[in-house]
């Protein structure tokens, strides 16, 4: 006889956790977090015998590029200075 209430008590309780969670936005990206997951941050620490983005004959490759940056960089600082 008391498990009815406690069964109707139980589905109200659900009820309202489930009507919370839909105001607050728990249901509104489902797919972002699946995605995101496969995206690429670490290229830094790929050989680069197994890279598959690599640049065309000749090109420099970005850490090359960014290399040449500091570099410049560096020389800038030592004549502002002196």
């Amino acid at each position: 006889m008391f498990l009815v209430p406690v069964m109707l008590i139980l589905v109200a309780v659900g009820v309202a956790l489930f009507t919370w969670s839909v105001k607050n936005g728990q249901y509104d990206d489902l797919e972002g977090p699946a995605h995101r997951i496969l995206y690429d941050d670490d290229k830094d620490m790929i050989p680069d015998d197994a890279r598959t983005d690599k640049p065309a004959a000749g090109e420099p490759t970005p850490e090359q590029t960014a290399e040449v940056s500091d570099t410049a960089d560096t020389g800038e600082d030592k004549s502002q200075k002196g």
